[in-house]
């Protein structure tokens, strides 16, 4: 991997489900993401900490520290920053409309896009049925999907000792699963209908690790993925435009290269 590239500014960055506390959790990847990017405005979507894996054994190398330290230095050089409490992350909910250290702890935002967009910024579990209403499904669900990324490390290893960069095995399965592809659709639906309901032009949310940008009958869906799957983020161009950003893939990322020093 390259040890430079140019910095890039953006009017926002939305990030989600980093899920620090976990082994799953890519924070090498994001410290580098959080080294060769700026910007104004920053909103933490949801599930940064995993505070459900927390409860049942501690897990957190330096490089989950470090990201801890990254956000907050941010936010101490005049980035605005957001955190929105997400359900693995749902004790901080207690602490919505407080500041600590910088970041500004809500349960939702509008955000006001640079070419005049109102958009509706939430984690999104409570557009997931599961999670509503069958908890204990959906801690069953988390057991198995802490399975499938075990696989998805050891099928990296063989990828790596053919020269190939990081590909989320577990990602490319959930495409192709039909109960998957639906339970996807009907919750990006759920969450667009929601965000008509409040009259804005759009929602930016997290939850299903699945990043997207489409339109659902007229409002724009916007999905900025995750840390621990696809290395995602959603970003505001100077003039409004959205884009998701691939960061693995864009860097050529590699799980097993060293993590990047913290600037």
């Amino acid at each position: 991997m390259d040890q430079w590239i140019a910095p890039r500014r953006y009017r926002t960055v939305f990030l989600s489900d980093i899920h620090l506390g976990t082994r799953g959790c890519k924070a090498e990847f994001l410290l580098d993401f959080l080294k060769h990017v700026d910007c104004e405005q920053l909103y933490l979507v949801g599930d940064i900490i995993d505070c459900w894996r927390l409860r049942r054994g501690w897990y957190w190398p330096q490089a989950h520290n470090d990201v801890v330290q990254k956000l907050l230095r941010k936010a101490r050089k005049g980035t605005r920053v957001v955190y929105i409490p997400g359900n693995h992350d749902e004790p901080l909910r207690d602490y919505t409309d407080m500041q600590f250290g910088g970041v500004a702890l809500a349960k939702e935002v509008i955000h006001l896009t640079a070419d005049g967009r109102r958009l509706l910024v939430l984690h999104g579990d409570e557009f997931d049925g599961i999670v509503k209403y069958a908890k204990w499904l959906a801690l069953l669900g988390d057991w198995a999907y802490r399975v499938m990324l075990q696989l998805n490390h050891w099928f990296n290893i063989g990828r790596r000792s053919f020269g190939y960069p990081y590909w989320s095995l577990s990602a490319w399965l959930k495409q192709r699963v039909k109960d998957a592809v639906k339970y996807i659709d009907d919750y990006e639906r759920a969450v667009a209908e929601e965000a008509g309901r409040r009259g804005v032009d759009g929602v930016v949310c997290g939850h299903i690790h699945k990043a997207e940008i489409r339109r659902i009958g007229g409002i724009l869906y916007a999905n900025d993925g995750d840390w621990v799957e696809s290395c995602t983020a959603l970003v505001e161009h100077q003039d409004g435009r959205l884009e998701i950003l691939h960061w693995a893939e864009e860097r050529s990322l590699s799980l097993f290269e060293p993590a990047v020093a913290v600037a």
